[in-house]
């Protein structure tokens, strides 16, 4: 099992990218999620919300929907979201499962798009 606090990548989630602010989504989803997934394909990930100063919907909707953008498959990313802990607020991880459902519909919508461009 690998444990990620996201309180030891920041007490302060930031904005949607790191253009608009430090701490971002995105520099969570390239420095912590994504190296740790595609180094360990087979692990059990848990992922501890708690210990930060609050989310913005932009952080979290970057940091998990963007891992379905950037390639990791669904059932990946939905063990991973099966994983999340949060005691202090557990409604983030119905919010971060929206945001996976969300993403995964778009992905589904553009290469249905492309299919029919081709």
């Amino acid at each position: 099992m690998i444990l990620i606090n996201v309180k030891d990548f920041s007490e302060f989630p930031g904005p949607r990218r790191e253009v608009v602010g430090p701490n971002s989504g995105e520099k969570f989803r390239e420095t912590v999620l994504l190296p740790t997934i595609n180094s360990n394909p087979d692990a059990l990930i848990v992922i501890n919300l708690d210990g930060t100063a609050g989310y913005g919907s932009s952080f979290l909707e970057e940091s998990f929907g963007g891992l379905i953008r950037h390639g990791i498959p669904l059932k990946r990313v939905q063990e991973i979201c099966d994983n999340i802990i949060s005691l202090e607020d557990d409604s983030l991880i119905e919010e971060i499962r929206d945001y996976v459902a969300e993403a995964q519909e778009q992905l589904a919508l553009d290469n249905k798009e492309r299919a029919l461009e081709k």
